[in-house]
């Protein structure tokens, strides 16, 4: 590599508003600070609650009851019909 032509690699600390902090290698100037990190974000600690905007999944759920009821009629309409 050239010298002249790349940035400067060096370690950097990240610093979390949790309280987590970790070193890490980039070009970035200085330490880091971030507002979520890996060990306080929701998603990857499993603290993540879905939530049902307006009824949504009932009405998915109500919509394809019908569907599945259905399936299961015609299936035993057709075992009967077998026998």
């Amino acid at each position: 590599m050239k010298a002249s032509t790349h940035p400067h690699y060096s370690e950097i600390r990240v610093h979390c508003a949790c309280g987590n902090a970790f070193v890490t290698r980039s070009t970035h100037k200085g330490d880091i600070s971030v507002e979520i990190c890996a060990a306080c974000h929701p998603f990857f600690t499993g603290k993540q609650k879905l939530m049902d905007t307006a009824g949504r999944v009932e009405r998915f759920r109500r919509k394809y009851a019908k569907s599945d009821a259905g399936k299961a009629e015609a299936a035993k309409a057709a075992e009967t019909a077998k026998k």
